[in-house]
């Protein structure tokens, strides 16, 4: 006799108008194998957003914030610099309101990143990598000032931090609501996400700690040096303790202003590095024995919650944010050790029966 699955689904007792109603709400899930003994690690899962990252809801408040204040005009062409999800996210937000965009994109990112954007009608103007960040930043600068395009911001809008503040924030005090939770881990690109949660944990949830991360190879924050910025807060400089690193979506080569406010206002209590290598070890952990699939950011995330969470006492919550999904990782060190053909073992397998192997 078949197995009869006991699981049913009721829908969500509503529908939707546009795919952009459903940026947000994303779930916390529980770790159950790689969690140490007596202590409870949920990650806050952002590739349920539509277009697949946290960069979601970023993209989403600065179209429609600019839509409110007059800065975006009907038609007019958005430019922004993306390491790729905020590009990704602006794709999906232009495309279903009907504007142009224009991203810049230093090429050292995944080409995964390029042909999304496209799909979505985006156009991508690459620049060099030895420029880094600035590079690509200064370009959509460029482009913006000679074309009258809007240009999104994305390191100095106050709409970067709000939107963090009015949703990201109030999922997760819904979501523990009369429940411990001890730690948030984040990591920071523009800075939003911690800048933003932090405002609400510091006055609603005092009792828990915020941890900030950055990659080891690559600590602004950590080396003390402060950052040189222009009269608009635009960095003026790259970060003279910036190196390369893997962890795609992090940390740009200079410090942004959205992020400086978590740092002159103590929104974060420890700030920890994390090493390439290990974000890309802890994202595979997790794919293989949790069946979540996250990116490198999302992995190095992870790799100091669980660094928080072994030194913690029994009983104690940690949190932590995975900001995208692996799938845009597929051409990047994540996969590099992931075959393509067969293994000898899947061959093996293959052997085992006689019919319908490959030549």
């Amino acid at each position: 006799m078949d197995a009869i699955t006991t699981r049913m689904t009721q829908g969500r007792g509503r529908v939707f108008e546009s795919i952009l109603e459903t940026v947000g709400d994303t779930p916390a899930i529980r770790i159950n194998t790689l969690a140490p003994e007596g202590v409870e690690i949920y990650v806050k899962a952002e590739f349920f957003n539509p277009a697949g990252s946290v960069k979601d809801r970023l993209a989403l408040s600065i179209i429609e914030e600019a839509e409110r204040d007059g800065h975006l005009r009907p038609g007019q062409t958005v430019v922004e610099a993306t390491s790729g999800n905020t590009g990704i996210g602006l794709a999906m937000v232009c495309a279903a309101k009907g504007y142009p965009l224009v991203v810049t994109m230093a090429d050292s990112f995944s080409v995964e990143r390029r042909k999304l954007m496209r799909m979505m009608g985006a156009k991508v103007v690459l620049t060099p990598r030895a420029e880094k960040g600035f590079g690509m930043y200064r370009k959509a600068v460029e482009l913006a000032e000679a074309n009258g395009w809007f240009l999104a911001r994305q390191f100095e809008t106050e709409a970067n931090a709000r939107i963090h503040e009015n949703t990201t924030a109030r999922e997760i005090l819904a979501d523990f609501r009369d429940r411990r939770l001890d730690y948030w881990v984040t990591g920071y690109g523009t800075g939003g996400t911690v800048t933003g949660v932090g405002r609400v944990m510091r006055r609603e949830r005092p009792d828990t700690k915020i941890i900030l991360s950055e990659p080891a190879n690559a600590q602004l924050l950590g080396s003390g040096h402060a950052q040189s910025r222009n009269a608009d807060h635009s960095p003026a400089e790259s970060h003279p303790a910036f190196e390369p690193h893997p962890i795609q979506g992090w940390t740009p080569d200079f410090i942004p202003h959205v992020l400086q406010e978590a740092v002159d206002g103590g929104l974060y209590d420890e700030l920890i590095p994390v090493s390439g290598p290990d974000g890309i070890a802890w994202a595979q952990k997790l794919a293989q024995r949790e069946g979540i699939l996250t990116g490198v950011s999302g992995g190095a995330t992870f790799a100091v919650a669980m660094k928080i969470a072994e030194r913690a006492e029994k009983g104690s919550v940690v949190l932590c944010m995975l900001p995208d999904t692996g799938e845009r990782y597929m051409s990047t060190p994540l996969f590099e050790a992931i075959p393509e053909e067969m293994t000898d073992d899947e061959v093996a397998l293959s052997k085992s029966t006689p019919g319908y192997q490959l030549g």
